[in-house]
């Protein structure tokens, strides 16, 4: 599921699909807005794979655990991706 298996094409799967996610974060967006992009932007693309508003909400799920998103004033926001973490 977060890697390709025989049964999750190449473009569906959660790590795929949060790098897609990742590329409509070029700015802050809510949640709606991106997930409206990732949408036109896989049809776009000619990915066919069918990708449901929860496996998408999976995928941020992921990126927020690997630190890759945050919340931010309700909207969506990429975080760096520098090797070293930031001091607060």
């Amino acid at each position: 599921m977060i890697t390709p298996t025989k049964g999750i094409a190449p473009d569906r799967c959660l790590l795929a699909v949060g790098a897609q996610v990742l590329l409509q974060l070029d700015e802050p967006r809510t949640v709606s807005q991106t997930w409206a992009r990732l949408k036109s932007w896989r049809t776009d693309h000619a990915h066919t794979s069918p990708v449901s508003f929860e496996w998408f909400v999976l995928a941020l799920d992921i990126l927020f655990a690997m630190g890759a998103v945050e919340l931010a004033q309700d909207v969506l926001v990429a975080r760096s991706t520098d090797a070293a973490p930031s001091e607060r």
